[in-house]
């Protein structure tokens, strides 16, 4: 597995670390709550790349590509 696919995985693999959406996958958060982090500014490092890399997919419509990611996530990154 490549290092791109791998950091695309952990989009549907990790656990939002904090606040009122703590331990919900990121792939799985509300847009709103993506929104106000947009708004906001995202937290620093690769979580924050994360949830904005989430936001970006989900504003511009490509939520199947979580679909995706998940299915490969199952099949153990194949």
């Amino acid at each position: 597995m490549g290092e791109d696919q791998a950091e695309l995985l952990q989009l549907v693999q990790m656990k939002m670390p904090f606040g009122k959406y703590k331990d919900q996958i990121l792939s799985d958060l509300p847009v709103s709550y993506l929104e106000w982090f947009a708004r906001k500014g995202f937290p620093p490092g690769k979580l924050g790349e994360r949830l904005s890399l989430v936001h970006t997919v989900k504003t511009n419509g490509l939520e199947h590509l979580f679909v995706q990611l998940k299915s490969i996530a199952r099949n153990g990154g194949r």
